[in-house]
């Protein structure tokens, strides 16, 4: 079965329909002008060596060319012989808060950055293993499902921070229902959730999915940023500390109570980001632990692809296009 792998850029086949409306345009334009003549026979003398046979083939040849190199540009493809895995690993999501609080500087350089060297080392040192990520805000969004592309998942972690997101606050409850959803629901084990978050706001809701997803065989390891005594937080929009609606400073500080239990329901692990090297290792000891499987990713299936078949295709279209003429043999 073919399977396209840019669908999205089907979107350009409605080019194709602007065009046609365009082709239509010009019939009913030499339409009008004709009769604007008046004498059908004066019409006919004038026009007797165009075809509009010739014309409508012409048009056709052009638009369906047009269409086939979109579908070529998508790349056709059909899934191949898939390579043996010799390999054994579990479904870790990475859950990051990125709201506006990261960015207080309790910690050098900041929240957010100490937070991305950390999932930065988490993604080298579980190659082994698949990796999905989500940022988190005022509402959670899913980033990377999960796969074993390490690069794609460092490509990810670059944008990772306050813009990514439109909204502000800190919902660890929906982050972790979201992770939830993507792991295999069959499945009681080989799944873990690694949540990074100052976890600033305190989110009823956060304990009871945890419950939920430990039901499920996920076990959820949390990392606190940020220090007890807190910290004002910069705004580079204004060049000065964030303030509320009444104008004091904000001063933000890190609500490890919560975190500490939301790993201890998670059957998992809490720790104190201080430093990313011993933080990712005391996260991998963990993730150790866990009953490992053999992993089949999309990065190891082969695919066939037929692009050039299609193009071939629509450059004869394009070829016939530009060697049939608007003009027919008139007998004299």
């Amino acid at each position: 079965m073919f399977r396209f792998e840019n669908i999205y850029l089907f979107a350009a086949l409605a080019l194709v329909a602007v065009l046609l409306s365009l082709f239509m345009a010009v019939l009913r334009w030499k339409n009008r002008t004709a009769r604007k003549v008046g004498d059908p026979a004066l019409v006919q003398a004038l026009t007797r060596s165009y075809s509009p046979r010739k014309f409508f083939i012409k048009s056709v040849l052009a638009l369906l060319a047009l269409a086939l190199l979109v579908v070529a540009a998508a790349n056709p493809r059909k899934k191949g012989a898939t390579e043996a895995v010799n390999r054994k690993g579990v479904d870790v999501m990475l859950l990051m808060d990125v709201s506006k609080s990261m960015l207080a500087q309790d910690i050098k350089p900041n929240r957010l950055e100490r937070s991305r060297q950390l999932a930065s080392l988490l993604i080298d040192q579980l190659a082994d293993n698949r990796i999905g990520m989500i940022w988190f805000a005022g509402h959670a969004y899913m980033q990377m499902p999960l796969t074993s592309d390490a690069s794609a998942a460092k490509l990810y972690l670059q944008n990772a921070g306050p813009d990514a997101v439109p909204t502000q606050g800190t919902v660890i409850g929906e982050a972790l229902r979201m992770a939830g959803t993507a792991f295999n629901s069959k499945e009681k084990k080989y799944k873990a959730v690694v949540l990074i978050s100052d976890g600033e706001d305190h989110d009823a809701e956060a304990l009871k999915v945890v419950r939920d997803l430990a039901s499920t065989g996920v076990m959820i390891n949390t990392v606190g940023v940020g220090s007890a005594e807190g910290s004002t937080i910069y705004d580079p929009s204004i060049n000065d500390s964030k303030r509320d609606a009444q104008g004091n400073v904000v001063r933000t500080k890190l609500n490890e109570a919560q975190l500490r239990e939301l790993a201890q329901v998670g059957n998992g692990v809490y720790v104190y980001l201080q430093d990313a090297g011993s933080a990712a290792a005391t996260i991998r000891e963990q993730l150790a632990g866990i009953e490992k499987k053999e992993l089949e990713d999309e990065a190891f299936v082969q695919y066939h692809s037929y692009f050039y078949y299609v193009m071939a295709l629509a450059l004869i279209l394009l070829l016939a296009e530009m060697f049939i003429s608007e003009r027919k043999k008139v007998l004299a």
